[in-house]
């Protein structure tokens, strides 16, 4: 058995799926860079475009099946947070998919195989290329073993795509308004590429720290930090209004 091979063969036991056609699969895993003595492979891009469609479709289905009682805003909401970009990279990540992706190499060089733009159209392509050889049936049963829980997947992803939000959440009983500071660190870089790191303050004390290319993304990642910190926040007791 080649390297490529057991690669294969541990996916498909990852997602739960063995493929009658292998060559899907293959096709799933390549990036546009990839090719061999010069020549272009086909390419995943046809498969992410149908494994978008199939995703967008199962999580709506399993969403309105789960949840019978919920509105249709709400449904929508929790539809687009199960297949935006960073709940996909997500998913990508958690079976390993960067490894086995056949991929150029100065795109490997420039770590390819962590970006997440990437990854997500992996991810797409595999729901994709299940799609094409088990049908719907096997699209659905992969897809959500893969998300595992709804309830709980909805709740972490709430708990990133708004990370402030959380932490005032959590220290605003306790600790009031003001609890919360973020201090600009440092920017560098180009105008058009400018880097920013920034510190969360929490009662006079550093809980976190991020960089991103905007003052709101790195912000969000410092509250990241302090958030899987959370254990040691202070534990003031609920401040008592004045009267």
């Amino acid at each position: 058995m080649t390297a490529e091979t057991a690669d294969i063969a541990a996916l498909e036991e990852r997602i739960g799926h063995v493929f009658q056609d292998r060559g899907l699969l293959l096709r799933a895993l390549t990036h546009p860079s990839f090719s061999k003595g010069g020549k272009e492979i086909p390419h995943n891009q046809r498969l992410e475009f149908l494994g978008d469609a199939v995703l967008g479709f199962v999580a709506a289905e399993a969403l309105f099946r789960e949840f019978p009682d919920e509105r249709e805003g709400i449904l929508t909401r929790n539809r687009s947070m199960l297949v935006n970009g960073q709940t996909l990279h997500e998913l990508a990540r958690e079976i390993g998919l960067g490894a086995r992706l056949r991929i150029g190499e100065a795109e490997d060089a420039q770590g390819g195989r962590q970006r997440p733009s990437i990854l997500e159209d992996a991810f797409e392509a595999l729901i994709g290329a299940v799609f094409l050889d088990g049908g719907m049936a096997a699209a659905r049963a992969v897809a959500l073993r893969l998300y595992g829980p709804l309830s709980a997947r909805l709740s972490a992803q709430t708990q990133a795509h708004n990370p402030k939000g959380r932490l005032q959440e959590l220290l605003q009983p306790r600790l009031g308004n003001d609890a919360i500071e973020y201090r600009m660190i440092s920017d560098s870089g180009p105008d058009h590429r400018k880097e920013f790191t920034v510190e969360v303050w929490i009662e006079g004390a550093c809980r976190g720290a991020g960089t991103g290319y905007s003052k709101k993304e790195a912000e969000e990642a410092a509250a990241t930090m302090a958030l899987e910190g959370r254990e040691e926040f202070p534990d003031a007791p609920v401040p008592h209004s004045s009267q």
